[in-house]
């Protein structure tokens, strides 16, 4: 198993419509094929002080292995989603895992 987790920091996170906008970015990646599990969220109505709340979108995506990772990271439909989405956000952090 490979996961894939991103988090967006928006750069205008008050402008209703760049959020939507890159919220249907986030759903067409939904489309590739060598992904098996897919979650989009918002940061969760928890307060810890070990809690990361400052993002404005997490994209979770879980592989098969890491070959269809790096099917997915060159996909037209990956690359379509950065040239349309990127200029709407600040930041962006990724976190990869792999099965210990």
């Amino acid at each position: 198993m490979f996961v894939h987790h991103v988090y967006f920091w928006l750069k205008n996170p008050e402008a209703a419509a760049e959020k939507a906008r890159l919220l249907e970015g986030l759903k067409s990646l939904q489309t590739v094929e060598t992904i098996r599990t897919v979650h989009i969220g918002v940061p969760a109505d928890t307060d810890r002080p070990v809690i990361e709340r400052g993002y404005h979108f997490s994209l979770l995506l879980i592989f098969d292995n890491k070959e269809d990772h790096d099917t997915y990271q060159v996909h037209p439909v990956h690359k379509k989603f950065v040239e349309d989405c990127s200029s709407l956000w600040s930041k962006v952090v990724i976190y990869d895992a792999v099965d210990a």
